[in-house]
């Protein structure tokens, strides 16, 4: 098994984990690399996420391998074979604590953020991490977990040694892990994408979980609404899997065609089919790919496929009691956003809007001329590449179009305000494009 970044892991991973759905449990991360893979567990099992941080005590002249591991409330975790097998001194070992203790407390205070700590008294925890190697990690944040008062522990990782259950012995109750390959020698070979997280990025995956998590506080009716409803859409032989909102006196849905290595547990779709719902739109977040085929990037990149299953879809909502009156719209994502003008040039007028989020509209190819469906291309400022590829795709388009750039904003649209001008963007698009005067007779 083979994960296409950290997200993929996470997802995959989730599902695994189903079973502890609407308990009371907290995700916490590893930082750094454990936090992308557990925020897509928070998200698929509705629960708070918080990082837990854990420095590892890497041997002299071999930084990569770990004599042990401390962690916030001062546990401390020391493996004595590595330590007697590369010949540490106490000295050596009590400089390695040292320089990592004053690390590891600066990026507490940066990623805490002036926000205290989750209470896991009498909680289920799930403690999750890219991947285990010697487990020195994982086990100095099993610990922490248990030091605070946490009921029950779940160790959740998506690729391990094999026998590292045994490895580990008792710190957690329960162990999940995705794949144990035989060869294993690093956390990395299971992945396509193993890039480095940095601070930057925990520090903005952990606020859009605060801000999610007192959105929900503060509206507590919001929790079934955000939950929304399973939705299986049968494509030929391949059942694809959706999320579906649909708010009171819907007044049109909107579909989601996703972007490679994404989902539609996204939490960036899901903020925008969030601000949508609030409009009055019903929204259907559908993963065009099986597990399977979205781990082959020939599959990612085939944008005639994905844009039948995105026709599939359509003609789904077409016969979906409740729905099937209401115009459609599409919102499209990376190569989701071509996928999303293919199937609007081959269904005609029957699509009443588009809408591209830092996408490749230029995947579309020749169907780029025949787009009757209005047309929004957001890219961010910061992200030339792709603006270069939108100018030159918007140049193909005959339908009436804007190109919406957000200044400063990355690919991701990472930077503060820059998702909220997305979403922003694509709800007044659709309003005056697929809203309630189209609603059909």
């Amino acid at each position: 098994m083979t994960f296409i970044d950290r997200a993929d892991a996470g997802r995959q991973l989730a599902a695994k984990l189903a079973h502890l759905r609407g308990s009371n449990v907290v995700v916490l991360g590893l930082a750094r690399g454990g936090v992308p893979v557990a925020a897509e567990v928070a998200l698929a099992l509705s629960a708070p996420l918080d990082v837990i941080v854990v420095r590892k005590l890497g041997a002299p002249h071999q930084p990569e391998l770990g004599m042990g591991a401390i962690g916030e409330g001062g546990t401390r975790v020391i493996n004595d074979e590595v330590v007697r097998v590369v010949g540490a001194t106490p000295k050596e070992l009590a400089d390695v604590e040292r320089r990592e203790r004053a690390k590891l407390d600066r990026r507490t205070r940066r990623f805490r953020a002036g926000h205290a700590r989750r209470d896991l008294a009498d909680r289920s925890v799930v403690i999750v991490d890219d991947g285990v190697a010697t487990g020195s990690t994982v086990r100095a944040a099993c610990q922490i977990a248990r030091s605070q008062g946490a009921s029950h522990v779940v160790l959740a990782v998506p690729v391990a040694p094999p026998g590292w259950q045994s490895m580990l012995g008792d710190v957690a109750d329960e162990y999940v892990c995705l794949e144990t390959p035989e060869s294993f020698y690093a956390v990395g070979q299971a992945y396509v994408d193993f890039s480095q997280t940095d601070d930057a990025d925990v520090v903005v995956i952990l606020e859009r979980a605060r801000e999610r998590t007192e959105s929900v506080r503060s509206d507590p009716g919001r929790v079934d609404a955000e939950r929304g409803n399973n939705a299986i859409v049968t494509a030929g032989k391949v059942q694809l899997t959706g999320h579906l909102l649909v708010p009171p006196s819907a007044v049109g849905v909107v579909l989601f065609a996703h972007g490679s290595g994404s989902s539609r547990l996204s939490p960036r779709n899901q903020y925008v089919a969030e601000v949508l719902v609030e409009a009055g739109f019903a929204t259907l977040l559908l993963d065009l790919l099986s597990e399977e085929e979205a781990r082959e990037r020939t599959a990612v990149f085939d944008i005639a496929l994905l844009a039948s299953r995105l026709e599939a879809a359509t003609e789904w909502l077409l016969r979906e009691e409740g729905l099937s009156r209401l115009p459609v719209a599409y919102f499209g994502a990376s190569t989701g956003a071509a996928a999303a003008l293919w199937a609007a040039a081959d269904r005609g007028g029957q699509i009443a809007a588009v809408v591209s989020r830092g996408g490749r509209p230029d995947l579309a190819g020749e169907r780029l001329g025949d787009v009757v469906a209005p047309t929004l291309l957001i890219v961010g400022g910061a992200d030339a590449e792709v603006l270069e590829l939108n100018q030159m795709a918007q140049r193909r388009l005959r339908c009436e179009n804007r190109l919406e750039v957000i200044p400063g904003a990355t690919h991701l649209f990472e930077e503060p305000g820059a998702l909220e001008a997305v979403a922003h963007a694509a709800r007044d698009w659709f309003l005056a494009h697929a809203g309630p005067h189209l609603r059909l007779s």
